[in-house]
């Protein structure tokens, strides 16, 4: 069974009724439209450690695909194992594709061994660039899988998780997400399950929680946790942006925030509008300080086009609460399996030197998994 099976939520809705008219006609016709940028080369005499805290492995990625990315300087990435947009999955169902989905990714990389490692401690990351690899983190970005049974998070450390976000956008047992109206905090069992994720050393993820789960979690956890994929609120409220009181907070306890890039969550414009996301790093950046913040994309590396047919992907794959006419969610300028180099450019470009962008695009959550993993 291919990943994408797992990943099918509710039946694609009609799509062209709602799709926005430029993207009728073909979004290159759209005036304002911004092609991808291209940045200078990965060095691989400097050898820079490049790191997605997280983002996606399709199988549907050529190899041509994966030689881009690594020759982008790509060495490790987290990918989402389980659908977490199934509202209407039962805890046994997100038990099953969550385990189903790490086995299959334990296939995939055997299958592409010349390009895949699997990761489970910072020595297969070490490993990756030293062979030229990437090192495939596994994360579950809900804790609902475990059943509310901490044994099961032993079942699933064995498997190859290494990463839990304790909600996604609702409330679950141990917490709420950013989209309740009334959310809790972190609850009783939310507290054990941060104990048993710190004894076992898996990362505790923070990415979807509503800001008391965050805040409760970085208060309770003996052991730093992390944000896999966010933005700041001070630059544009979003349900998915953390305040800076967050950043500051997770800081202190030494844990590291990945800046998405999902271009709706700061903002609405479709076309050039790349250096907002910049904005966003700086600020988290500024806030938190250069230690504490790395890119967690939250991204496809294909270069998309937005067609009928990848509108109706996006359907499928997001469910009945996505709004199509959000799409394009990427910016158009970052749309490239070498994103990561235009990214180090932009760095460079805002005043950070070499050393300092290379703490953003992959030796902090290095650091942060080294703590952690081992």
């Amino acid at each position: 069974m291919k990943r994408r099976d797992f990943l099918v939520g509710a039946s694609a809705l009609p799509i062209m009724a709602s799709m926005p008219a430029a993207f009728a006609m073909g979004q290159a016709n759209d005036p304002n439209f911004t092609p991808a940028l291209v940045g200078k080369p990965w060095d691989p005499k400097r050898n820079a450690l490049v790191i997605d805290a997280m983002g996606e492995i399709r199988d549907t990625y050529t190899d041509e695909l994966i030689e881009e990315m690594l020759a982008a300087g790509m060495r490790s990435i987290t990918v989402t194992c389980g659908n977490p947009r199934q509202d209407n999955l039962s805890v046994e169902d997100m038990f099953i594709s969550a385990r189903d989905e790490m086995l299959w990714f334990d296939r995939h990389i055997e299958e592409k061994s010349k390009y895949y490692i699997k990761g489970t401690t910072t020595a297969d990351i070490d490993r990756a660039r030293a062979e030229g690899k990437m090192s495939i983190f596994y994360l579950t970005q809900n804790s609902d899988h475990f059943m509310r049974d901490l044994d099961n998070v032993d079942m699933f450390y064995g498997i190859g998780q290494r990463s839990c976000q304790l909600t996604y956008n609702y409330q679950n047992y141990a917490g709420s997400g950013c989209m309740e109206k009334n959310g809790s905090g972190v609850t009783d069992f939310g507290a054990l399950l941060i104990e048993k994720l710190n004894d076992i050393g898996m990362c505790i993820d923070l990415s979807h929680a509503n800001e008391q789960t965050t805040l409760d979690a970085i208060e309770i956890s003996e052991r730093p946790i992390h944000i896999s994929h966010t933005a700041c609120d001070a630059l544009k409220d979003d349900p998915r942006s953390m305040p800076d009181e967050v950043f500051r907070n997770l800081a202190n306890k030494g844990g590291v925030a990945g800046i998405t890039q999902i271009r709706t969550f700061m903002t609405l414009e479709r076309y050039g509008m790349v250096d907002l996301y910049f904005d966003h790093v700086m600020h988290a950046v500024n806030v938190a300080g250069i230690d504490h913040v790395c890119i967690g994309s939250d991204r496809d590396h294909r270069r998309l086009v937005v067609t009928p047919e990848y509108l109706e992907e996006m359907q499928r794959e997001q469910g009945q609460r996505f709004d199509i006419r959000r799409v394009p969610l990427y910016f158009e300028e970052l749309n490239s399996p070498r994103r990561m180099e235009v990214i180090w450019d932009k760095l460079i470009e805002r005043g950070l030197s070499e050393d300092d962008a290379e703490k953003i695009t992959g030796l902090n959550i290095y650091n942060y998994y080294k703590e952690i993993l081992g």
